[in-house]
């Protein structure tokens, strides 16, 4: 099952997913072009957002938790993929130790490590699964709804390297470290100055990586590729500004918030009014680092930003683990105009090493095509895409959904150039 493109593609969107089907040959070589002067994260995922009149990404993770929503007849990609990827990092590794989030009661987080330690697995690799969580002592066995079940196990380290030891199963010394979890609280002691390769490394992480550093880097991506393409840019590209030293609790900072939020409501309503484009812009205010949908609101008039209520300050004021907001990224809103069953949809998909290894759509029952849909503690239903993302039918038309899954692929994957390009302009060895 595939949502529904409520608006019909027509205009600009249109032309542009006719010339990507025109020029698939020539996109894909330049895509393999890139990834001989640049190196693709690990694994990534990128939350798009399809309007009808605009298709561009609007968050990319660099530790992907929903391996559990990919469909499963695509698992030989996301092998073939992580065997190229593995061999990047360690070409002689015959064992990875996978380091999770702290959610050890989230089922379906913990059923995303199954996911990812099967694939591993399937590409050749022994793999455990390491936490840095205090409140895991003792090798634990976890038992999921599905009859799966997952051993943490607590780490150790000795010297500059972490291992496993279990009486039973052995010591376990990997070679390389996979990281997935976003270290949003800061990066643990035990991690620090490794001789082991992690991946992604320590400064993918959000407790150094800046949205609005993606955002200046996919721009730059998208004005190459746009120019080669012979596309208006903006179509692909989200808008966006950058405000620091934010305290929610402060008038001030509710005024600078204002002004610049008038500001890009002004610069995407030239171009709507350039393509006709009747909807009113929006813009999301979110905190400029980390995941999970906290610290995020949707907004159509600087005003808003001027009355903000006691819980909306709440809101915006910490995200994930507690962390205070002091800086955020105002990005152009995107609207959604993809549903199933009347609830809207939009879809993530997912990477490895350079390779589309499949997505799903995001579709909430809750949300409206103008708000974010990754809601802590809303309801949300997974929906698998049922066909890959780099096989399009050429003689069919654009948005038939092997040729709309395709311009996601591409789109997701001019996000996981820019990607890379930021990680290596934020190399602490090459500062």
């Amino acid at each position: 099952m595939v949502p529904h493109l409520t608006t019909a593609l027509n205009g600009p969107l249109l032309d542009l997913e006719k010339r990507i089907l025109h020029k698939m040959p020539e996109i894909e070589h330049w895509f393999r072009t890139k990834w001989l002067e640049h190196s693709a994260p690990f694994y990534a995922s990128v939350d798009l957002r399809n309007s009808g009149f605009k298709l561009a990404p609007v968050d990319i993770n660099l530790f992907p938790a929903g391996f559990n929503n990919l469909n499963p007849d695509f698992l030989s990609l996301s092998v073939q993929a992580a065997m190229v990827a593995v061999e990047k990092v360690c070409p002689q590794a015959h064992r990875l130790l996978i380091i999770p989030e702290n959610h050890s009661r989230n089922t379906f987080y913990l059923r995303n490590i199954v996911n990812l330690s099967n694939i591993l697995k399937a590409a050749g690799l022994n793999v455990r699964i390491g936490s840095v969580s205090p409140e895991v002592t003792a090798a634990t066995t976890l038992d999921l709804p599905d009859g799966y079940s997952l051993l943490l196990e607590p780490l150790v380290r000795e010297g500059n390297r972490i291992k496993l030891k279990h009486a039973e199963l052995g010591d376990f010394d990997s070679c390389a470290i996979l990281l997935n979890n976003d270290l949003s609280g800061g990066v643990p002691d035990i991690l620090k100055n490794l001789e082991q390769d992690l991946i992604p490394p320590l400064h993918a992480g959000w407790q150094t990586r800046r949205k609005t550093r993606h955002f200046a880097a996919y721009s730059d991506v998208i004005k190459e590729f746009s120019a080669f393409l012979e596309i208006d840019e903006w179509l692909l590209n989200p808008y966006f500004e950058h405000c620091e030293g934010i305290d929610f609790n402060a008038r001030e900072s509710e005024e600078r918030l204002a002004q610049k939020v008038d500001l890009l409501l002004n610069k995407i309503q030239n171009k709507y009014t350039e393509y006709d484009i009747k909807q009113q812009p929006f813009v999301i205010v979110k905190a400029n680092a980390g995941t999970y949908g906290m610290g995020i609101m949707s907004v159509k008039s600087a005003d808003e930003m001027r009355n903000l209520n006691r819980k909306n300050r709440n809101k915006m004021s910490t995200i994930k683990e507690g962390q205070p907001v002091s800086e955020v990224i105002i990005q152009e809103g995107v609207y959604t105009f993809e549903s199933i069953n009347n609830a809207v949809a939009e879809p993530v998909v997912y990477m490895m090493d350079h390779f589309v290894i499949g997505g799903f759509y995001r579709v909430h029952t809750n949300r409206a095509a103008d708000e974010n849909l990754n809601a802590p503690g809303a309801h949300f239903e997974p929906l698998a895409f049922e066909s890959p993302c780099g096989l399009p039918d050429c003689v069919g038309e654009p948005d038939t959904v092997p040729n709309r899954f395709y311009a996601y692929g591409v789109v997701a994957r001019l996000a996981l150039l820019a990607t890379s390009i930021e990680l290596e302009e934020t190399d602490p060895q090459y500062a």
